[in-house]
């Protein structure tokens, strides 16, 4: 039986089985994978016992647990099709003439993203953005989007006090995203169900959101809609926190309205520093241009413990932000303050003293592994005098402490085999690997792609919720290019085919 996208599947034929954790006995073995009312219940050699239902006919390919990206900013990262794309800039100038031509969007204003402008040789200004976008508001977004550069028509727009060179950091950057982000659902929906596609031909099953916005609205309204092609987590953001306490939110409640138990709430987000490429990560020792910089610490330590002892007496776990080492620090000191649970996002710059505190608090590490093979000429240059460890991945793993791979898309593509190469061989494009020490194996990496990280056991097993991937080859023993370039040929959720290759 021939099926197709939507359907249900009853037997997984002629399967190899695959993954981080594995108990079975059947090795490379053809295996039948039984599945009824979306949970797995028996798998034996292929053909053991009789085919009923909808099969799916693997022809020798590898069964894997179904993907999770946990860090995803879902509409800035569907909205990046609609925004010029910035990443190949290498200046200032040159930016702001790809903005002089990128078309006007029926909102009057010009938008493009993705530009990195650490190395840049010469420096944003109001001037030279002015110069050549006219009376257009204009909008370029950094890639890492703690920052936006803005003309003067922008400026005015938006009712800012414009600075001479044109930039806005941290929150009021945010600020400018999320009134650039706030399209109309019926313009929306349809980039995100378009996203959800994608990231489900890649293999993913579900996603943390973690859009500065009240999430819980938008998702409940998508479900409601019909989206069923993901497992949704979404975050609150503090400005939001009164509203979800009042009305009684907790991680893991279902999302309310949506008629579906694929949306549920996630974490309480707090943002503590900065980051690498705006050089506002908060860290130990001074940047290398500027003797007095040492980041910036965007929310204080006290105000830190205070929203995290309010979020977790209420239910909530905590997903902090912290980039820079100072920043890591202060988040572990409020993690044992509170007993709050949850996660420190990003970790990349961390000191060798913090690294065990995470296991011993069971704080989750929410990494994004291709950041560290993005950032690896600005971590040799701008981050050069620091003592502390830049992406730590093996140090963390090693200690215990449980792996969350991400992407932060629209930071970087939303692509987990992405993630998995990097931190399994620390490279990309044919470069001498980077910090080889930190590599992690393959099975770790396989891991941390799952829901709730490495820490996690996602078998394939009977009794296992099946959220399934098929692979053309098996990840375990894949080089960096056949993992980069992984081909899946059918994703399931709870047994539904969700893409078929």
């Amino acid at each position: 039986m021939s099926l197709g996208k939507s359907e249900h599947v009853s037997v997984i034929a002629n399967a190899r089985l695959s993954g981080a954790e594995r108990v079975d006995p059947f090795g490379s073995e053809l295996v039948d994978v039984h599945i009824a009312h979306g949970f797995i219940v028996d798998i034996a050699p292929a053909g053991a016992i009789a085919r009923r239902g909808g099969v799916l006919d693997a022809q020798g390919a590898w069964l894997i647990p179904g993907l999770w990206d946990h860090h995803v900013h879902v509409m800035q990262w569907a909205l990046e099709s609609t925004r010029l794309p910035l990443g190949h800039a290498t200046s200032a100038a040159q930016a702001a003439e790809i903005m002089s031509t990128a078309p006007i969007r029926d909102d009057g204003r010009r938008v493009g993203s993705g530009f990195r402008d650490a190395f840049w040789p010469d420096e944003p200004s109001l001037e030279t953005l002015d110069a050549v976008t006219g009376m257009v508001p204009t909008y370029l977004i950094n890639a890492d989007v703690h920052s936006v550069w803005l003309n003067w028509a922008a400026w005015r727009r938006e009712g800012f006090e414009p600075d001479e060179s044109g930039m806005l950091r941290e929150e009021p950057a945010f600020e400018i995203s999320r009134r650039l982000n706030a399209v109309p659902a019926d313009v929306s929906d349809p980039l995100v169900s378009r996203m959800a596609a994608e990231a489900a031909s890649k293999g993913v099953v579900g996603l943390v959101d973690l859009d500065m916005a009240w999430n819980e609205e938008a998702w409940a309204r998508r479900m409601a809609r019909g989206f069923d092609t993901l497992r949704v987590e979404f975050g609150i953001y503090p400005h939001d926190l009164d509203r979800a306490i009042s009305e009684g939110l907790q991680t893991g409640d279902d999302a309310r309205g949506s008629n579906s138990h694929l949306a549920r709430v996630g974490p309480m987000k707090v943002i503590t520093d900065g980051s690498l490429g705006t050089r506002t990560a908060a860290c130990s020792h001074a940047y290398p241009d500027d003797e007095h910089n040492h980041g910036l610490l965007t929310i204080d330590p006290e105000t830190l413990v205070d929203l995290m002892t309010r979020a977790t007496v209420s239910g909530l776990a905590c997903a902090i932000h912290a980039i820079g080492d100072v920043a890591n620090s202060h988040a572990l000191d409020a993690f044992a303050t509170t007993g709050a649970w949850g996660t420190i996002e990003h970790a990349q710059l961390v000191s060798h003293a913090d690294i065990p505190r995470f296991a011993r608090l069971g704080i989750g590490a929410s990494v994004q592994p291709e950041h560290a093979i993005d950032d690896r000429d600005l971590a040799d240059t701008i981050w050069q005098t620091q003592t502390a460890q830049p992406y730590p991945l093996r140090a963390l793993a090693d200690g215990g402490v449980n792996l969350l791979f991400g992407s932060d898309a629209p930071v970087s593509p939303l692509d987990p085999w992405a993630g998995i190469a990097a931190a399994v061989f620390r490279t990309r494009d044919g470069r001498p690997a980077w910090q080889d020490h930190q590599r992690v194996n393959v099975r770790t990496a396989l891991g941390a792609s799952t829901h709730g990280g490495s820490a996690s056991v996602a078998r394939i097993e009977p009794g296992a919720v099946a959220d399934l991937v098929l692979c053309a080859h098996d990840p375990s023993t894949a080089d960096e290019t056949g993992l980069r370039s992984m081909k899946v040929l059918a994703t399931m959720l709870e047994g539904r085919l969700t893409h078929r290759g």
